[in-house]
């Protein structure tokens, strides 16, 4: 059982949520009267936990980051995929392609990072004028920015809103 420290951080870090030290407040508080059981006692203590003044305005759940959260967590969902990234570029011949869907900032923000370290795996200060480390890049961006759904797209599958795509392609190393 986690205690209001460590659900904050877990909220926090996993869910980017900015009402998390609120939200494990009021999570322990209701614990020590009553365990909670459900998702939906879960929700209604979420929804107490956050003023409706200052929720999302894009109509999205109140509960939708702390749930993201939790299932991270303990699904140590983000943990593997920068490895297997790594793995995956080894794997690729020259001129292929590694399209990568992301679906939250978390995982687009280690996808992102793994790519670049992949394109541009210099390691030697910024103040230096050339390269000494040696290390070449092994894959190269194919767009800086995610692709991300098209108003059409959107209109007709509304779940894509959050969907990111980024692509690298293999350099013949």
């Amino acid at each position: 059982e986690w205690d209001e420290k460590e659900i904050a951080r877990v909220l926090r870090d996993w869910g980017e949520e900015n009402w998390a030290v609120q939200i494990a407040r009021v999570i322990c508080d209701r614990r020590k009267k009553q365990r909670i059981e459900t998702t939906g006692q879960l929700v209604d203590i979420i929804d107490a936990a956050i003023p409706k003044k200052f929720r999302a305005k894009d109509g999205s759940h109140p509960a939708r980051r702390t749930f993201q959260a939790l299932r991270i967590a303990v699904n140590d969902e983000l943990t593997p995929l920068e490895p297997a990234l790594n793995d995956l570029a080894d794997l690729l011949n020259p001129g292929g392609r590694l399209c990568v869907i992301t679906f939250h900032s978390l995982e687009d923000r280690i996808v992102k990072n793994a790519f670049r370290t992949m394109a541009d795996p210099c390691i030697c200060p910024k103040n230096m004028p050339i390269c000494v480390c040696g290390r070449k890049p092994t894959v190269k961006l194919v767009s800086r920015k995610p692709i991300t759904a098209s108003p059409e797209e959107l209109a007709a599958n509304p779940r894509s809103r959050s969907a990111s795509l980024r692509v690298v392609e293999k350099l013949d190393v």
